[in-house]
């Protein structure tokens, strides 16, 4: 039974801050967050949006797109590691928001970055399982990233959600039924609930990236049919490889690594040249999007996989991808997916118009952006989402469209 994603949608907040100006108020050489990170833009939410606002957005932007009647949605899944109580789901919220029908499941998935997989990986499964019976998934990754303000983690923050219609018609991406798998107890990145931002020991976390990658990857390579013969490397059968991206220098870390552990495997020397070329062809090209919107935690490999699609799905039809999901903790996993033909009908995930459409702010508004949290109210005249965050009433959260709020 052929399962995957028909369909995906982005959505990022309407503000921007470009790093270099982030660097001059840091006082710290440029190219130290644009080279070394590299990362240029990354996006700022406003306080009238929350993880919730975001998901819902993109949500509502993919039944559009997708011309999906929300009764006929039987599971609704939303993967963050932001969210906005302890005991009710992100998911309930969107539900409300977006008119799915009572007759679904719904609930919230926390591993870090790694959820929007496990949502997927759930969805796919239980699409898988209703045998002959048409079922239809939407699952929603959705974060915001926060550090300190003049924390080392400052310039790796970022927001926005990426939507996907998950049944047995895909038309972005036939998902594989083999998937690669790690998981170990370490404490690379955890935020404890009494804090807003994000502990993270960044070396650290790299490290366990790095051997989660080569966990996961190892456990894929000795499933793949049919199998690999004398002195085949398995990205030999990858056009695009995808990585969770906190920033686009750790998938360039990441596909060092899976390029060191693949070709050794194969009985092949790692050259330099040979290494570089394959980052370029392979990794760079899903990259863009994360430059320009900074870290979006598990939403970071799905807004890789979207922008992919939107700049070359025509190309890719037919072509057979990698796709590496981490999450602190920690736990991965590496599965395939192969590109349908006519994949350019559902290509359009919004993500240039949406980056093309921002409006960037200076330091000082950041900050004060910042500093005034998730206290909801009025978007400003510019807003371009579809629903704001009201604020707290008798402590309960509460949501509107932004007519109905003004009104």
């Amino acid at each position: 039974m052929s399962v995957g994603i028909e369909r995906l949608q982005v959505y990022v907040p309407q503000y921007a801050l470009r790093l270099t100006d982030l660097a001059a108020a840091r006082d710290v050489p440029p190219e130290k967050l644009t080279a070394g990170l590299g990362v240029q833009e990354m996006a700022i939410a406003p306080p009238c949006e929350d993880v919730v606002t975001l998901a819902a957005t993109a949500g509502a932007r993919l039944l559009r797109a997708a011309r999906v009647d929300p009764e006929e949605i039987g599971m609704l899944l939303v993967a963050t590691e932001t969210g906005v109580d302890h005991s009710k789901p992100v998911s309930i919220f969107v539900h409300d928001l977006l008119g799915i029908g009572r007759r679904c499941r719904v609930y919230e998935l926390k591993h870090a970055c790694y959820a929007g997989t496990a949502a997927l990986m759930t969805a796919a499964d239980w699409v898988r399982a209703g045998g002959g019976r048409a079922r239809r998934a939407l699952v929603i990754a959705a974060d915001i990233a926060r550090y300190e303000l003049g924390s080392p983690g400052e310039p790796t923050q970022g927001a926005g959600a990426v939507a996907m219609l998950v049944g047995s018609a895909p038309r972005a991406l036939g998902l594989g039924e083999q998937s690669g798998t790690y998981a170990g107890n370490v404490h690379d990145f955890w935020r404890p609930l009494d804090r807003r931002e994000a502990i993270v020991d960044g070396k650290y976390s790299v490290a366990c990236y790095l051997d989660a990658l080569a966990g996961a990857f190892t456990a894929y390579r000795g499933l793949e049919r049919p199998p690999l013969g004398p002195g085949e490397a398995l990205s030999d059968r990858l056009v695009r490889l995808l990585y969770h991206t906190p920033y686009p220098k750790m998938a360039m870390k990441a596909h060092r690594r899976l390029v060191e552990i693949d070709w050794a495997a194969a009985g092949r020397a790692v050259a330099e040249d040979a290494a570089a070329a394959s980052y370029r062809d392979r990794a760079a090209p899903g990259l863009a999007a994360v430059a320009r919107v900074g870290n979006t935690y598990t939403a970071s490999l799905y807004l890789c996989l979207a922008a992919l699609l939107e700049a070359e799905g025509r190309a890719l039809a037919g072509a057979r991808l990698g796709l590496f999901s981490y999450g602190s903790g920690c736990c991965a996993e590496f599965f395939t997916g192969t590109v349908p033909r006519g994949v350019e009908a559902v290509a359009d995930a919004g993500v240039a118009a949406l980056l093309a459409g921002r409006t960037f702010i200076d330091v000082p508004a950041y900050e004060r952006l910042v500093r005034g949290g998730e206290a909801g109210g009025e978007p400003p005249a510019d807003f371009a989402g579809e629903f704001v965050f009201a604020g707290v009433r008798n402590q309960r959260r509460e949501y509107a469209r932004p007519g109905a709020l003004a009104a």
